[in-house]
């Protein structure tokens, strides 16, 4: 199974708002976004899901919480309490293919073991006062694999 890690990064390395606010809205990036973890299970933290509000369509949505009472409405939505429990569920499942999508608590948590990353760099700066985890570039083969007006798409495996 293939760990992926998807992630949209602002030019002075923002990610979003602690507020769960988005930092900008680039509509052809959400399609990118869209179109790459469609059909995958998507792991997320509980702040990201509650920030999204419903689950994402057409993908099995994970969160995780540590809050062993935190319950959702819907039933398309898994919740586990560790990243390692929901990989191995995923793994149990024989999913091709898993998405870490957020936010920085659960990318910090995952860098560590994902196979892959797929990082849009949006051209520009944004307001926000959540980051992107830091990571060692020696460690990954980069890939450009798609570049527009206000974003660039890599691929990074990991060596």
């Amino acid at each position: 199974m293939i760990i992926s890690l998807i992630v949209a990064i602002a030019k002075n390395g923002v990610i979003g708002k602690s507020s769960g606010e988005m930092s900008w809205h680039v509509s052809e990036e959400f399609k990118h976004f869209k179109n790459t973890t469609k059909g995958f299970p998507v792991i997320m933290g509980r702040k990201t899901f509650e920030t999204l509000g419903k689950p994402l369509k057409d993908r099995l949505n994970i969160v995780l919480t540590k809050n062993p009472d935190f319950k959702t409405e819907f039933d398309e939505v898994i919740i586990f309490s560790s990243l390692d429990d929901a990989l191995q569920f995923c793994r149990n499942n024989n999913y091709e293919k898993v998405f870490i999508i957020g936010g920085a608590e659960i990318y910090k948590l995952a860098l560590p073991i994902v196979d892959e990353m797929i990082i849009s760099f949006m051209k520009f700066e944004a307001e926000g006062d959540v980051y992107f985890p830091e990571f060692n570039e020696t460690e990954w083969t980069k890939e450009k694999i798609m570049d527009k007006e206000l974003f660039e798409v890599y691929l990074y495996k990991r060596n």
